[in-house]
């Protein structure tokens, strides 16, 4: 197989798209790399840390340039942070340049697999369910302009999931050809 464009893998916090982006990449014998990774290894910070000292603002901004920088690379799979989609520069780029995979999940799904964590900044609430659930609603329709949706479900393995995805990529000639 011969991946003609980065693959960004786009949704919500526990939708799996480190997971899955890395048994995809694997599939397709094609470098993983994760934006949040790449931010937090240049200001060797974590990213609650980065938000804490310097503000969301100042993280977007930094996550738009690490994805412009990631997108012109060699063609790989990506995986974003989960407010990497709302930005319409980084929706734009990522259509002209990659293409955007969905890994759709319902709340449940997703409830089930961040309550326990505590890496995750904007769920640093009294209720984070219910931030989650807010998180969700707003960001739904971003989400939904992506290029391909792929639906996650919870009886499918992280491999089920990234075979799911490229059978996705192959509907799209321009970006996986086998």
């Amino acid at each position: 197989m011969r991946l003609g464009k980065t693959v960004v893998m786009v949704g919500m916090m526990g939708a799996g798209k480190t997971a899955v982006g890395t048994a995809l990449a694997r599939q397709l014998g094609v470098p993983f790399l994760d934006s949040d990774e790449e931010i937090t290894r240049a200001a060797s910070r974590s990213i609650a840390e980065i938000f804490e000292r310097d503000g969301e603002p100042f993280f977007r901004a930094r996550e738009s340039e690490v994805i412009s920088r990631l997108l012109r690379g060699t063609p790989c799979v990506l995986s974003t942070g989960g407010g990497a989609f709302l930005s319409a520069a980084n929706r734009q780029l990522i259509h002209d340049v990659g293409v955007s995979v969905w890994l759709r999940a319902d709340l449940d799904l997703l409830w089930q697999r961040v309550r326990h964590k505590t890496t995750r900044p904007l769920l640093r609430t009294a209720n984070p369910r219910e931030t989650l659930r807010e998180l969700y609603e707003a960001r739904l329709p971003f989400y939904a302009e992506a290029d391909l949706v792929v639906d996650s479900s919870p009886d499918l393995s992280v491999e089920d999931m990234a075979t799911r995805v490229r059978q996705a990529l192959l509907t799209r000639p321009d970006v996986l050809e086998e």
